[in-house]
């Protein structure tokens, strides 16, 4: 059975470059060839539209279900909709699309129903640290399957990152040296990653360079900029000829509506509705599944030859 990993699979590193873009497709291949063809490989669920910073480069601000709630039973019943997915077959669940995941206060019972009922899946979670306290990280280290905890930190410098993020870099700090300190101690045991999104420019490697002298037991990682389908203006590089690994996951919103893909952030291109279908039904409806079956390249159909995202 062939895993997530060998399939390429690790969503959150660095985008490829030009010269990596073969590479690339072959894992859109791989992925056509696999169980995945039938079955999810990763999952959003948005459970609460809600975040404390405002990205100039996320759609978070003009996002109309922003405050939105996802149910408790909508929740309960994705979950059940997603046991359906052989147990043996390994995939992503990430409690969160266009939001901060640590404000929604029923993060840690749904993440202790996801390691109850979905022991194959491998639960990540990506925050901006300002909302993590200690209580948080004492309740990461009961969370089984927890494959990474991803900062979105974009700007090591004060100025840079409180224009860009509009939250406070003083406290953002305070945060990560109180995770980074906890895993010097061996109190958190899995991988934390701090990210920016690219801009091509000497900023890029400085970041790295930073993260790796500021905050050595940490990751890090910048990757490929995108303007969310076209939902936010910034700049991007060209559109790449090749299909899209992300064919093979499903997004759902917090009102139960289905993006088409992660970078739908304001569900303009949706698929299906989780309240009135059932996961794997949307998943294999027949518009999304011809994407994975035959597709060759984005540039091929809308709204994918849109996007510039790796």
């Amino acid at each position: 059975m062939k895993t997530l990993q060998s399939l390429g699979l690790h969503r959150k590193h660095s985008a490829p470059q030009d010269d990596s873009l073969a590479k690339y497709q072959h894992a859109v291949e791989a992925l056509r060839r696999s169980p995945y063809m039938n079955y999810p490989a990763h999952v959003h669920m948005e459970t609460y539209a809600k975040c404390n910073a405002a990205c100039t480069f996320c759609p978070y601000p003009v996002l109309d279900r922003k405050g939105e709630k996802m149910s408790d039973q909508l929740i309960e019943k994705i979950i059940g909709d997603l046991v359906e997915i052989p147990a043996s077959l390994p995939f992503h669940l990430s409690p969160f699309k266009v939001n901060e995941p640590f404000l929604d206060v029923r993060l840690f019972d749904i993440l202790a129903l996801i390691n109850e009922r979905l022991p194959n899946a491998n639960i990540t979670l990506t925050s901006n640290a300002s909302p993590i306290t200690e209580l948080n990280l004492g309740a990461l280290g009961k969370v089984k399957n927890l494959e990474y905890l991803w900062i979105s930190f974009n700007y090591h410098r004060p100025f840079e990152y409180e224009r860009t993020m509009a939250l406070s870099y003083a406290r953002t700090i305070e945060r990560l040296n109180m995770i980074h300190l906890w895993k010097a101690e061996g109190r958190l045991q899995t991988r934390i990653v701090l990210s920016r999104v690219g801009d091509g420019t000497a900023i890029d490697n400085k970041f790295c360079n930073w993260v790796r002298s500021r905050f050595p037991l940490f990751e890090f990682s910048v990757f490929r900029r995108g303007n969310w389908l076209g939902q936010v203006q910034t700049k991007t590089l060209d559109i790449p000829d090749v299909g899209c690994t992300r064919w093979f996951d499903i997004s759902i919103t917090a009102t139960g509506v289905v993006a088409h893909c992660c970078m739908d952030g304001e569900a303009k291109f949706p698929i299906g509705n989780v309240c009135l279908q059932s996961v794997l039904e949307i998943y294999n409806s027949p518009c999304y599944r011809s994407l994975r079956e035959s597709t060759v390249s984005r540039l091929a159909v809308a709204p994918c030859n849109s996007c510039s995202f790796l």
